[in-house]
């Protein structure tokens, strides 16, 4: 899950990270207001979940609070275009209004999970305000790392390293030290999956801010975070991702035209694979769960069937905990009951296994049986390219 920049902000204030000070808005007049309080030259900022507003013209300096009133009205209701966003842009709902600030240099820092080595490692570079997939691409001596230490975590001395690497010296050198402590403080106790400040700045009078920052955290672990999951914004998500969410549905929307419908985040890539091996595309990525119910393979059907692009439904079905003869029940149920038009592919196997097949056959639907994955992945791209 992804949080805007002002909420992150408020989450590193928490943890005793500096950050400009500022606040949201969201309209104009909102922002004059916010601008006037803060007394001076302010930045306005595009809240949006993506980099590179900036170049897009979702970030302005403004000087004074007319300035910045004017300035928000040009941002608020804009469809931001990144590279990281979808092609049709994201819509400006609110920006962040916060003083600007006299930089002298220019840092990056952040903290996500190394799966090489099983423990959370943070990256810091000299070369901040740039991405760093470029820099790692171009000079990636220019990165320094530390591993956590799984239990003890991020140590004074690694925090130490990071800073001198830094090139830092005096008081930053002293604020940059408690600064990683404090991120990574934060990033462990809100079950972070990334977090980034970049640029992370020093300013002439020798202050440590970040200057921006990016906070994600781990789906799986929201249960025990509502304060974070209170944070969330649905508007900056696929709509079909959000409705799948209610359902307890594991879906990611894909550019594709074969839908897949999988019991298993394994055996959802190995259908994803398979069906491009067969010369297709899967336009999603969509887990049903181990046991899931009726309502979870209607629902998975109702949000398969609401993407225009999806053109045939694989579905492809390990039947251990999800019987087969379940899945079956569910599948005639689901079609009946949708009155779904899209041809449907149907490999299963495991428990029960004969008598689903013996239901689906004997349902009077129009549904295609498959002998194994690659003979379904063959029939649904067929179907879809047909």
């Amino acid at each position: 899950m992804k949080v805007h920049e002002y909420q992150a902000k408020a989450l590193l204030r928490e943890f005793g990270v500096p950050v400009p000070s500022g606040d949201v808005a969201t309209t104009p007049a909102e922002a004059k207001a916010v601008a006037g309080r803060l007394g001076g030259r302010v930045v306005v900022k595009a809240q949006v979940h993506a980099g590179g507003r900036g170049r897009a013209g979702g970030i302005k300096l403004a000087d004074d609070p007319d300035a910045a009133e004017r300035a928000a009205r040009q941002i608020l209701g804009m469809r931001l275009k990144t590279p990281q966003t979808p092609p049709e842009g994201i819509e400006v709902r609110s920006v962040l209004v916060e003083e600007a600030s006299a930089v002298e240099r220019e840092l990056y820092l952040s903290i996500t999970l190394d799966r090489a080595r099983s423990t959370h490692v943070v990256m810091a570079s000299e070369a901040g305000g740039m991405e760093i997939e470029e820099v790692a691409a171009r000079t990636p001596e220019k990165i320094i790392r530390e591993w956590a230490h799984p239990a003890l975590g991020v140590q004074d001395y690694q925090a130490r390293h990071l800073a001198y690497g830094l090139g830092l010296a005096g008081d930053p050198f002293k604020q940059a030290v408690a600064l990683i402590r404090g991120l990574f403080a934060l990033y462990l106790a809100r079950d972070g999956s990334l977090a980034e400040i970049n640029p992370l700045v020093v300013t002439q009078d020798g202050r440590m801010l970040a200057l921006d920052a990016k906070l994600n955290f781990d789906d799986s672990a929201l249960w025990r975070h509502k304060e974070i999951v209170a944070l969330r914004d649905v508007n900056e998500e696929d709509p079909l991702d959000v409705e799948a969410s209610k359902y307890s549905l594991n879906y990611i929307k894909l550019d594709g035209n074969v839908g897949c419908m999988v019991n298993g985040a394994g055996l959802a890539m190995a259908t994803m694979d398979i069906v491009k091996l067969a010369g297709g595309e899967p336009a999603n990525f969509l887990d049903v769960g181990g046991g899931a119910s009726p309502e979870q393979i209607e629902n998975a059907f109702r949000i398969l069937s609401s993407d225009p692009s999806v053109k045939a439904v694989f579905i492809n079905v390990f039947g251990g905990i999800l019987r087969c003869d379940r899945l079956a029940a569910g599948v005639i149920a689901a079609i009946r009951k949708l009155g779904l038009r899209l041809p449907v592919v149907v490999r299963m196997e495991g428990t029960n296994v004969e008598l689903g097949k013996q239901m689906l056959a004997e349902s009077g639907l129009a549904l295609t049986n498959a002998d194994d994955m690659g003979d379904g992945a063959k029939k649904a791209v067929a179907l879809a390219q047909g």
